[in-house]
């Protein structure tokens, strides 16, 4: 039997900072944590010294950091590891929000450690974090068929169905997040995994091998 999850202290949402990608499919991991604090009437602030924006709610009557790294993705450990130092956060109580190009738009998974599979963001949060030893919430965007189109499809806006798709999934994963914070991980990944998903465009799960770094 899996060892208990510790209850996150720290929700991060990988993204790129700037107007220009808002929209994009790389951002979904900001979409959600937007979303989480406006729920909760929490309100992102600039936080230079962490180098992102950084905002505080209450959660399961636990109080939850949020993080939107303002670095760029291949540079989220830098935010990340700051403002984990700072708090004295461990990386197993640190949930990454992150888009996944393996999964079909609209999919929603929980995952408690692993490798980062090409995506830019968790390569450097390794790094930084010296060790995978992180959960992480991953919202499917889909794949667009061929590894070399990877860099465009992830940077840019995606069509209204899909976009469709995952809000819903990341407004289903906020409605399991307070079994999340308080320690329920089995009872969450079963709910969020169960989720039944209308496909509505290329998002087929893809091999690791026909992926390209993000």
């Amino acid at each position: 039997m899996p060892e208990p999850a510790p209850s996150p202290r720290l929700v991060v949402g990988l993204g790129n900072p700037g107007p220009r990608y808002a929209d994009t499919r790389h951002n979904a991991g900001f979409w959600l944590v937007d979303e989480l604090a406006r729920q909760h009437g929490g309100h992102f602030r600039p936080d230079p010294k962490h180098h992102g924006e950084t905002c505080r709610i209450v959660l399961a009557d636990r109080e939850l950091w949020l993080l939107k790294p303002m670095t760029f993705m291949n540079r989220s450990g830098q935010a990340v590891a700051a403002l984990a130092r700072f708090h004295r956060i461990p990386p197993p109580a640190i949930l990454v929000v992150h888009d996944e190009l393996d999964l079909p738009a609209g999919t929603v998974r929980l995952k408690r450690a692993g490798g980062h599979g090409g995506h830019n963001g968790l390569r450097d949060l390794i790094a930084q974090l010296g060790g995978n030893d992180f959960p992480r919430l991953r919202l499917g965007i889909g794949h667009p068929g061929d590894s070399r189109e990877v860099l465009d499809y992830v940077l840019r806006r995606a069509p209204q169905s899909d976009r469709t798709l995952i809000e819903h999934a990341i407004l289903d994963a906020l409605r399991e997040l307070p079994r999340i914070v308080a320690g329920q991980w089995e009872k969450a990944t079963h709910a969020l995994h169960s989720r039944r998903v209308e496909s509505s465009s290329p998002g087929a799960a893809v091999s690791p091998a026909n992926r390209a770094s993000e």
